[in-house]
């Protein structure tokens, strides 16, 4: 390491295909963004970033940058070889000082040392019910945990159940919260016409709920559809559908099964993965956001929203009060009682959706995308 320069191999097994709609996928694309903008050609850290010819990804720009080199390797293309040791191998071939992982997808070397972001323990916090989880996710998450050099994470809440489940030191892990797509996600108003032709395309019409996120058990999505039919017959004149917005993930089809048995008709609406341009228009329209997970490791979505401008209120599991500074209402995730009586009071109080709009957008506009890659980099800097 010359001087006080550091190499930092970027681990881009995430950036792939197969990872697309995931939290991870869009952390790891905007840190790998966001370091291209930052480095210069002569700054106390620069990147070599792997890309496998032929199998990269085409919707990323992988060539070179004053501070982010591109370096062809073919191991790429063989995941579990990569992860296992062969992406250890390229870091070390590039002359790389550390390599910088966004997510626990190879395990560490003593050859060379690795920061590795862990999102979240999820893996070891919730059940198999719950969550899809493997033996080998649980053993890579608990091995970069270990034998890493230093461990990000994206909440407080996160880094104390990591200290505690994998029993490392507090000095070891840092916090870095996540950014959210500005561009995207904001108060700009929609083209009415293509706002029209989205809404007509997956039924929905106004006014409507909005939860806006993978369609999974972890999300809770099951009580929330159940809290809303509670409303229903508190306010039978009420016509406000309940649009789910996002990809089919771990347990989708039960979910579904459960719109239909509770609530039939097209009062649930589910409109299957969107583009982040027709995910904002969806979220702009909804009179209401829910965010009812179970456990995040920082939500996005609940960023989103806020950034918006559209009232939220959110449960009040693992970050999410952390992440909204405190700025929203709350519920027992595990009360559908509790989440109906909050979407309840919400609809009807027209005062209380313009405090939580207002509180919303004020804690969002804390977080980008480009705070939280150079305080990355600042980590990286330091542990190597």
């Amino acid at each position: 390491m010359p001087g006080d320069h550091v190499i930092v191999a970027f681990d881009t097994l995430l950036l792939s295909r197969r990872y697309r709609h995931s939290g991870i996928h869009e952390y790891a694309k905007n840190m790998f963004c966001e370091f291209r903008k930052l480095l210069p050609a002569e700054g106390p850290v620069s990147i070599r970033h792997f890309v496998s010819r032929g199998r990269a990804d085409d919707s990323f720009d992988w060539t070179s940058t004053p501070g982010c080199k591109a370096v062809d390797t073919s191991l790429l293309r063989f995941r579990r070889a990569w992860q296992l040791g062969a992406g250890n191998l390229a870091a070390s071939a590039a002359g790389a000082d550390m390599i910088f992982a966004p997510g626990p997808t190879l395990v560490p070397s003593p050859a060379i040392p690795a920061t590795v972001t862990i999102h979240d323990a999820m893996p070891a916090k919730l059940p198999s019910s719950i969550i899809h989880k493997s033996a080998v996710s649980k053993t890579a998450a608990w091995l970069a945990a270990k034998w890493s050099r230093k461990v990000i994470t994206d909440s407080e809440s996160s880094k104390r159940d990591l200290v505690e489940i994998y029993r490392l030191p507090p000095e070891k892990v840092s916090v870095v919260y996540l950014g959210y797509d500005q561009e995207t996600f904001n108060t700009n108003s929609t083209d009415a016409a293509r706002r029209r032709r989205l809404f007509n395309s997956v039924g929905i019409r106004e006014p409507y709920i909005v939860h806006h996120g993978m369609v999974q058990h972890r999300k809770n999505v099951a009580r929330l559809i159940q809290a809303c039919r509670i409303v229903k017959g508190r306010n039978p004149t009420s016509d406000a559908q309940l649009v789910l917005a996002g990809a089919f993930g771990w347990g989708a089809d039960e979910i579904r099964q459960e719109a239909q048995r509770t609530w039939p008709g097209d009062q649930v609406v589910f409109t299957g993965p969107l583009s982040s341009d027709d995910l904002a228009t969806i979220i702009k329209g909804a009179t209401l956001s829910v965010i009812p997970s179970l456990y995040e490791g920082f939500c996005l979505p609940l960023v989103e929203s806020m950034a918006c401008g559209v009232p939220t209120i959110a449960s009040n599991s693992s970050c999410i009060p952390e992440i909204s500074g405190g700025a929203l209402q709350y519920f027992d995730a595990y009360s559908i009682e509790e989440m109906a009586e909050r979407i309840h009071h919400a609809l009807s109080d027209t005062d209380l959706r313009r405090e939580l709009r207002t509180r919303g957008l004020e804690r969002a506009s804390v977080f980008s995308w480009r705070r939280c890659a150079e305080e990355t980099l600042r980590v990286l800097a330091k542990a190597a």
